[in-house]
């Protein structure tokens, strides 16, 4: 009896071992799960505190835990749909998207609602046969980031102010873009909006992708500070994104919302931007971050299994990466557990300014590129411990824990 357990262990650790490998980079598809059947979510007040970063694995009406890499798909998409209720709104799914390349630009253009939308996009393509790998930059070619890292991509900048207008002041214009596609979502945060754009143009890459010469299994999205949240936004949203690049996201971004309450003068809920989340988080969770039922680990881990990689800046408060490395402490036990912890990685890296990458930060951003897009030799990157501050606690009543099937 006990070798038979034995045995029973071993297996199962393989059958593991050898899914985790086989877990693809990237899908066909903007969103895999979404036919599963969901619990109903509860309004704020009906929700139950949560001091310590809830368990990712948990399904939200507490029947149980995820007990398999196939039913991440929906607890994925349980997890999509309480950012949306509670943070940033509704991102819509289904448009008529017809696009055109033409002498280094794309044209898509976008028809839902009984509206139109058109995205343009000025594209560089690399010399060669192909087929190439593509990076969307939030409002440049590639965020913020040298583009001589990505010099054999197609380089494709993704111009927000098409979708949604940016802001700093918590004003929005509905009369143009998404919202006047979408009237009934005018409530909502800029952050679906802008994920919602970067989907349709990923839509009018497919389109073109023979007359670019595209390879649509391997693309990476990055961005900085405000676009840095765009770009963990976009990629947690779009499961044909290979790669995710957040540099510097802050609060709203990789940072959890509950430690982000602990510490100081940094981002949080009581005085982010509310015209990029919806005046509703504000509303219902201002000082009771513990009282939603996610918190951003889980967002990082919408990625699962696909690469991700968080870069930091100590040296800016603001930025409050000690609530960044304990959420990406908890997103890697996500990873951990679907066997693939290898396309995780954070490089906190003090000594140099907002949105310029350190020499470090830059070695992991090729590392990570060689590894899961080019397809070469790469190391994991895990550096950095910002603040004094004990991420293990967060969530250590669920870490290590494994698939039993």
């Amino acid at each position: 009896m006990r070798y038979n357990k034995l045995y029973s262990i071993l297996f199962i650790i393989l059958v593991i071992s050898v899914h985790g490998e086989d877990l693809p980079l990237s899908y066909s598809k903007e969103n895999t799960g979404k036919e599963c059947k969901r619990a109903e979510l509860l309004d704020p007040a009906k929700l139950k505190k949560v001091d310590t970063l809830p368990n990712p694995f948990e399904w939200t009406d507490g029947s149980g835990k995820v007990t398999s890499f196939d039913e991440w798909e929906c607890r994925r998409n349980e997890i999509k749909d309480e950012i949306e209720k509670y943070e940033i709104g509704k991102k819509p799914e289904t448009a008529k998207v017809e696009a055109s390349y033409n002498g280094g630009s794309l044209k898509v253009v976008v028809t839902d609602n009984g509206n139109s939308l058109t995205l343009t996009s000025s594209i560089k393509l690399p010399t060669g046969d192909g087929p190439f790998p593509i990076i969307i930059g939030m409002n440049t070619p590639t965020g913020s980031l040298d583009k001589s890292l990505f010099s054999d991509f197609i380089q494709v900048p993704f111009s927000h102010d098409q979708v949604a207008k940016y802001s700093m002041n918590g004003q929005k214009d509905t009369s143009i873009g998404f919202y006047k596609m979408y009237p009934d979502l005018k409530s909502n945060g800029d952050y679906s909006a802008w994920a919602w754009g970067v989907s349709r143009l990923i839509d009018g890459l497919e389109q073109v992708k023979d007359n670019i010469k595209a390879d649509l299994t391997k693309i990476v999205v990055t961005g900085c500070s405000y676009a840095g949240k765009m770009a963990l936004f976009s990629g947690a949203f779009d499961e044909r994104v290979a790669l995710t690049i957040a540099q510097e996201s802050g609060g709203g971004g990789i940072n959890s919302w509950r430690v982000a309450d602990t510490i100081g003068n940094v981002e949080k809920i009581a005085n982010t931007n509310y015209s990029w989340f919806m005046q509703y988080l504000k509303n219902n969770f201002n000082g009771k971050a513990n009282m939603l039922p996610y918190d951003h680990h889980e967002l990082i881990g919408m990625i699962a299994p696909r690469a991700f990689l968080a870069l930091g800046n100590p040296d800016y408060e603001w930025l409050g990466d000690p609530a960044g490395y304990v959420s990406v402490m908890a997103a890697h036990e996500i990873w951990k557990t679907m066997g693939v912890e290898d396309r995780f990685g954070f490089d906190f890296a003090s000594g140099h300014t907002h949105c310029q990458a350190a020499k470090s930060q830059t070695e992991a951003i090729k590392a990570y590129v060689d590894k899961f897009i080019r397809g070469k030799d790469g190391k994991q990157v895990l550096s950095g411990h910002p603040g004094n501050i004990d991420a293990s606690k967060w969530y250590s009543d669920w870490a290590g824990y494994k698939f039993s099937s």
